[in-house]
């Protein structure tokens, strides 16, 4: 994607390499966004001297040719790789071959990201190329910060989860309570029920899910468990869903809270603190200040009621027992990050603002937004109401 490329130069320029070396399947977020090509399979991406070129098995070949980013797509046979998997095996003949697509284009030293493999990395230093790690992910450095259409993408994806909330929340409201549990037309409703309704309506939003949380009761204490079986009357069920739209690949991400029933007299008061969290999160987002000051704010307003933090207590249970939120784009979780350690926010960084309190053995209450930083503030690309849904 073009926004990429001025600062991978300085990146470059910086690190003393003449390119920037990606092998990895279209999965990896990094060589999505610089070669704009999706595909099982790895694939080598090098970008160099303003160009994005790419190194493609045969197969892809023709859709690479017409559907990538890239401005040269090379095929791997054109570097004998068929003669190379006979001599030295297919595991090595990959790597033999990208180095000698490097050597075409006069290229003698790159910077690669983290994960780049060992072994090509080793025939690349065989090869006389000096191989560079590139620790601070220059690539997902560039991603964090989104372009107008990057940011209505994610918003496409938001309008689709808000569709599938309301799924739950329409599943949470019709249903009955029956022997302290709920039912809906005539049998149980379970998590699971209900996270099977919100899939289907994604699905025919176009969207994908890998899973969701539909956490009822003690399990919404339980960190990233996803709920099971029936969904018990007055008790809180913590609904977060965060799908990604199957053509553009972009994320998005929402949590509410749902009781059926009379819930107990602490859950509300959980909620309205969570609230007042939430909007002192959102009143301290702005360019400039860091991630980790708005996740001190709002440690400073659940402290203030005397509610533990991971700040004053790393290893506790109860309380606000996360960070206040984290990036979304092409990953779930990406730069940069409402917590401790979280540098500056920048405009056009799409982050979420996801306080919650929990009890283990009761529940928790959270509410999830998902904002872009602007020039002067922020934008909440979430439409959906925010109070306690109590049904």
């Amino acid at each position: 994607m073009a926004p990429a490329y001025p600062r991978l130069r300085t990146h470059l320029d910086e690190a003393g390499t003449d390119g920037y070396l990606i092998n990895a399947d279209g999965e990896d977020s990094n060589q999505y966004y610089l070669s704009g090509f999706y595909a099982m399979s790895n694939f080598v991406t090098l970008y160099t001297d303003g160009e994005v070129r790419l190194l493609i098995n045969d197969l892809e070949y023709p859709r690479a040719s017409t559907g990538s980013d890239g401005d040269c797509v090379r095929r791997l046979s054109e570097f004998d790789y068929g003669s190379r998997v006979v001599e030295h095996g297919p595991t090595k003949a990959g790597p033999l071959a990208t180095a000698a697509f490097l050597s075409e284009y006069g290229i003698d030293s790159v910077s690669v990201p983290p994960s780049f493999p060992n072994g090509t990395a080793d025939v690349l230093h065989d090869r006389g190329v000096e191989v560079v790690t590139d620790y601070d992910d220059a690539v997902a450095s560039i991603r964090a910060v989104k372009t107008d259409e990057e940011i209505e993408r994610i918003e496409e994806t938001q309008r689709a989860n808000e569709r599938a909330m309301a799924v739950a929340e329409g599943m949470l409201e019709r249903a009955t309570v029956d022997a302290g549990v709920l039912a809906l037309d005539g049998e149980v409703l379970t998590s699971e029920r209900v996270r099977r309704a919100i899939e289907v309506t994604l699905l025919e939003e176009e969207c994908g899910l890998s899973d969701c949380i539909v956490a009822s009761g003690a399990e919404g204490a339980r960190a990233h468990a996803v709920g099971s079986g029936p969904i018990e009357a007055g008790k809180p069920v913590i609904v977060d869903i965060f799908p990604r739209n199957r053509e553009s690949r972009y994320f998005a991400d929402m949590t509410r809270t749902f009781v059926k029933g009379e819930p107990e007299a602490k859950i509300p008061e959980w909620y309205d603190v969570t609230l007042e969290a939430y909007e002192t999160a959102l009143e301290t987002i702005r360019p400039g200040v860091t991630g980790e000051a708005v996740n001190e704010a709002v440690c400073d307003v659940f402290e203030r009621e005397g509610y533990p933090t991971l700040r004053t207590d790393e290893s506790t249970e109860d309380g606000f027992t996360s960070s206040t939120g984290h990036g979304v784009g092409l990953d779930i979780h990406e730069r940069p990050k409402l917590s401790w350690g979280g540098g500056e926010l920048r405009p056009g960084h799409v982050v979420t603002v996801e306080p919650g309190l929990y009890e283990q053995g009761t529940g928790g209450v959270r509410l999830e937004d998902l904002v872009v930083v602007t020039e002067t503030g922020y934008e909440n690309v979430t439409d959906y109401p925010r109070e306690l849904g109590v049904l």
